[in-house]
């Protein structure tokens, strides 16, 4: 089993590392390199979790290719063998966990919908009855469906920037009405169609994220990852009961240990014993080969 935490490829241009990704820049497309760094409450851990990185590609690019009829994406390619000769040296680094996608500029939001209340919108729907500035039914319960799916977009917080929730009318003034109002329709629209599918093969996703860019042509492009265990909450369907937090096929193991170990969500990030390493892959295998078909 393989584990990259970190790639280095001198005769490639770094253009980012992110706190999942390594971004290298190869002149008309950008190379994505999915490693297997695990972050939480927008801190990186200092341990990977092995093939993490593998496991996120594999189901991303599953998304990718159902969403298309809804929305281009930013993927050129993911064979290797076709990558730029350049890149192609670092063939056993990058086999299963990169991706060649196009250039674009990304929009400063993180466009969040919530199918469930659960995670910071139980918490905002505790003190004031809402989430992000939308009111929501009295007397909902912790990981209760919620009546519709809602947009509750976010900030986009850079290396150990905690993102924060806004409302719509802040998402409107930071990139204008009709942006807004195209990436939150598509975003509902993703996550219906991601929802029903994962439905059927027994898992609810709870809450998700996307990201998007415009290209040269001011064309919107769903960019990043969509759907994995890293962005999205998974839980079991057969073992859903509302009322209190569930059992899951995403990084929320790792929150709760963190909480446990009374973790002030700062770095440097405790020290993760192996076996909340392999639970952590556990899951996130288990996650992809209930979806991926």
């Amino acid at each position: 089993m393989t584990t990259v935490f970190e790639t280095r490829f001198p005769e490639l241009t770094l253009f980012k590392r992110g706190k999942v990704r390594d971004i290298y820049d190869l002149g008309e497309n950008l190379l994505l390199v999915a490693t297997d760094r695990i972050s939480a409450y927008d801190v990186i851990m200092g341990e990977p979790v092995p093939e993490k990185g593998k496991m996120l590609t594999r189901i991303s690019l599953y998304w990718f290719d159902i969403m298309k009829s809804i929305i281009p994406h930013h993927v050129v390619e993911s064979d290797v063998s076709r990558f730029p000769e350049n890149a192609r040296q670092y063939a056993d680094n990058l086999e299963g966990r990169s991706m060649l996608v196009q250039k674009v500029r990304p929009l400063p939001v993180e466009c969040i919908v919530r199918g469930y209340l659960s995670g910071s919108g139980w918490k905002t729907y505790q003190q004031d009855g809402t989430v992000c500035g939308i009111r929501l039914p009295d007397g909902l319960k912790e990981s209760d469906r919620l009546p519709e799916p809602i947009f509750t977009p976010s900030t986009k917080g850079e290396m150990h920037e905690h993102d924060i929730n806004i409302s719509f009318e802040e998402t409107v003034d930071r990139i204008g009405k009709d942006l807004a109002e195209k990436v939150r329709d598509i975003s509902l629209e993703i996550y219906m169609k991601g929802a029903e599918i994962a439905d059927s093969r027994g898992i609810i996703i709870a809450d998700t994220k996307f990201e998007f860019g415009l290209d040269e042509n001011d064309q919107l492009i769903l960019i990043d990852e969509i759907l994995t265990p890293d962005s999205s909450r998974f839980w079991p369907r057969d073992r859903y009961a509302p009322g209190g937090p569930q059992p899951s096929f995403d990084k929320q193991y790792l929150r709760d240990y963190l909480n446990s170990v009374n973790w002030d969500k700062e770095p440097p990030p405790p020290e993760l014993p192996p076996e909340v390493l392999e639970n952590t892959r556990q899951k996130y295998a288990e996650a992809m080969n209930i979806l991926v078909k």
